[in-house]
């Protein structure tokens, strides 16, 4: 009898000393749906000790989620586990993340307990997220190239038969081959814009502030109304490989459509950073500069804010959508990523570089 209890003690102690080891979170409910274990790792997760959550009721952890009591009851009676790919688990606004959640019946001291193990799916979500976007934004770019070059070809035929034909009237007539030679030519610039970039990148060595300041310098000059600008340089920021003028443009278009956006008691800021360890289309990058453009406008509309880099989407009744999806090339060029985040009151549109080290 003391050799099966001595047995039996070792045995939980293994147990415990591998729910410690665990990367994945668990978390142990009693009958009563009480919490009475977390590991590490859900600590972590939560930012909550075992401690302060023992036996508080399980919907402190997952309150307004589709982990309720009548599941967890039926759980523990039939013993029949079932898994919700995205939980939301929210303690505040200021700690938030979503789950993998998978519930089990287990036994322990001959009582039946719920076990649940959970994984946040943040990161995954988003570089899942990122991935189809790309794929969105490069199908939906090829389509508009191809019917440019389409409209291109019989746009220059057009406007050289009104050339020849200008020359056959007179001048009273003339006007109207002026008009069409005019919008011709208009057509003509516009799918050049949707052609986009068609040069490769210049890459040098760059300050990357210096760019910054010549996009200030151009709003300064150039906007008709006054623009409240802000800096946040991190000046420990080395040189980087770039093409400035691509860049700077990239840049100015994102700046010039928060310009349009916002009043002018609103601020745009101009921040950098060095970023590590992120995810530029679909590739772990050890050391990147993010640029962030932050303006504290009205925000853009949740129902294009998917689609905000594709060809012609734009939040504005007289906007041609080619800005953003132009910055969004010339950022591409470099190997880089360009993302939004907006609400009402916060847009910021990151630029993530990578950054090469030439040592």
């Amino acid at each position: 009898m003391q050799s099966r209890q001595i047995i039996q003690q070792r045995k939980l102690g293994y147990q415990q000393a591998l729910a410690n080891q665990l990367v994945t979170a668990v978390l142990i409910l009693d009958q009563k749906l009480t919490i009475c274990y977390l590991n590490p790792a859900a600590e972590a997760l939560l930012i909550k000790s075992l401690n302060k959550l023992y036996g508080c009721s399980y919907d402190f952890v997952f309150a307004n989620t589709s982990i309720t009591e009548s599941r967890l009851v039926q759980l523990l009676a039939t013993g029949q586990e079932f898994t919700d790919s995205e939980i939301v688990i929210a303690f505040n606004q200021n700690h938030r993340f979503t789950a993998e959640v998978t519930a089990s019946a287990v036994e322990f001291n001959r009582t039946p307990h719920v076990l649940i193990e959970f994984k946040q799916i943040d990161q995954q979500k988003q570089i899942s997220l990122e991935v189809f976007q790309q794929q969105q934004w490069i199908a939906a770019r090829d389509l508009i190239k191809g019917l440019a070059h389409e409209i291109k070809n019989p746009l220059g035929g057009l406007r050289g038969a009104a050339q020849l034909l200008n020359k056959e009237l007179d001048t009273e007539q003339q006007e109207y081959t002026a008009m069409i030679i005019e919008q011709a030519d208009r057509l003509t610039n516009l799918v050049d814009r949707l052609l986009g970039p068609n040069q490769l990148p210049q890459i040098k060595s760059h300050n990357i502030h210096s760019v910054l300041e010549k996009v200030c310098q151009v709003i300064n000059f150039s906007s008709e109304q006054e623009i409240q600008l802000k800096r946040d340089y991190d000046p420990s920021i080395p040189t980087i490989e770039c093409d400035q003028e691509k860049i700077q443009q990239a840049v100015l278009n994102i700046v010039n459509n928060a310009i349009q956006a916002i009043s002018p008691d609103n601020t745009i800021t101009l921040k950098t950073r060095i970023a590590s360890n992120k995810t530029i289309n679909g590739k772990r990058v050890k050391l990147s500069v993010e640029i962030s453009i932050i303006d504290d406008g009205p925000g853009i509309p949740a129902n294009i804010q998917d689609t905000l880099f594709y060809p012609m989407v734009s939040g504005r009744s007289n906007g041609t959508g080619l800005g953003l999806s132009i910055a969004q090339t010339l950022i591409n060029q470099h190997h880089g990523k360009l993302s939004c985040h907006s609400q009402p009151g916060h847009t910021e549109f990151i630029i993530l570089l990578p950054l090469i080290d030439n040592k």
